[in-house]
């Protein structure tokens, strides 16, 4: 290699390595930014000199010290935690299926989860009185797992991915049919409680909630983390990977397994939430100008949190004091994104 080739490669190393310096310093800016508005912002707006003295020091105004501890700020960090979760999930999913349209919530992940959690809660509510978050999880993890599998015994039939993503959305369709029935049929004391998780929401979290999805994610996440090279391995070739020493199938089961994790999480707290699982590793790679897992899992994560945060405000404000369903304007959001990746898609394959 001569010295110009050398000045050429050392500077195309610092451009790649400042732009996403600059990337993650942006995504971290934002994340405080949104921070301060989520808690500022509501129908009790709080200055931001006393959000710092409440929350650095625990003092201040009675009504505004409970506003901030036990409503706004368990809300804002289950947004964060969700919303990276399901980012990360989406990116676990679209490396398995090498396919950037593969998410939670097209492929049904999410819907079978939300059939399995509700009929969790519906149980629960009727024996006991109450249900435990982390039922909630292990109800949502199984019906993950289920609709995962159909997908994947469909995947050996139906080699054209297009056609196996229109048979995620049926899979969806059905568990949600099967949703609404039981909804239908429970008592109206469970139903006012279904309703409003049912179509996604961050609203009434509580530190016990926080507490526990938190531990859960930080598990899956820190695992997916761990599998930074042998995701990178496989990106470039099932072959490839083989070569690098990686066991596919252990290694395509513990992407299930990771993703199932993390959307199951989601759904558990949250409810389904579209969009955000395809939208976000999407553009996070088309910011970050690459695809290195170690570079674009922790990025993903944090993207996740700052668009989940900022579409949580939004349902929140924008309609005050009635509350948009966060699903409502991830869609608004997400959707034009993913448009535009199948309208890129289709452009290169004519190309």
């Amino acid at each position: 290699m001569d010295e110009r080739t050398l000045r050429e490669h050392r500077a195309q190393t610092f451009r790649r390595r400042a732009r996403i310096q600059l990337v993650f310093v942006l995504l971290a800016a934002a994340f405080c930014a949104i921070t301060v508005l989520n808690v500022n912002i509501g129908s009790v707006p709080i200055p931001v000199t006393e959000i710092a003295k409440i929350i650095f020091t625990k003092s201040g105004d009675p009504t505004q010290l409970n506003i901030i501890w036990k409503i706004r700020l368990p809300r804002i960090l289950m947004a964060a935690v969700l919303g990276g979760a399901l980012s990360v999930s989406g990116f676990l999913l679209q490396t398995f299926f090498s396919n950037p349209i593969a998410g939670p919530f097209v492929l049904g992940i999410s819907s079978g989860a939300k059939m399995t959690v509700a009929l969790t809660m519906i149980f629960f509510l009727e024996k006991l009185g109450s249900v435990s978050g982390l039922a909630l999880i292990l109800a949502a993890f199984a019906g993950s797992l289920l609709s995962v599998g159909f997908i994947l015994i469909l995947s050996r039939r139906l080699k054209h991915m297009a056609v196996l993503l229109v048979a995620g959305i049926m899979i969806g369709y059905i568990c949600s049919a099967v949703t609404d029935f039981v909804i239908t049929f429970a008592r109206e004391s469970d139903i006012v409680n279904l309703h409003g998780w049912s179509q996604g929401s961050f609203s009434g979290m509580t530190w016990q909630n926080v507490g526990a999805a938190s531990a859960m994610v930080a598990v899956g996440v820190l695992a997916v983390f761990g599998m930074a090279k042998p995701i990178g391995a496989y990106q470039l070739g099932e072959g490839y990977a083989r070569s690098m020493g990686v066991n596919i199938k252990v290694f395509r089961t513990a992407l299930i397994v990771l993703s199932s994790l993390l959307s199951a999480c989601v759904t558990a707290f949250a409810g389904p939430i579209s969009f955000v699982g395809i939208a976000v590793p999407h553009l996070t790679k088309r910011f970050l100008n690459t695809a290195k897992p170690i570079v674009v899992i922790p990025a993903t994560f944090l993207s996740g949190a700052v668009f989940c945060m900022l579409c949580d405000l939004i349902a929140r404000t924008a309609f005050a004091p009635t509350e948009l369903n966060i699903s409502t304007v991830t869609s608004v959001f997400g959707a034009p994104v993913v448009i535009a990746m199948m309208l890129k898609r289709q452009k290169g394959r004519a190309a």
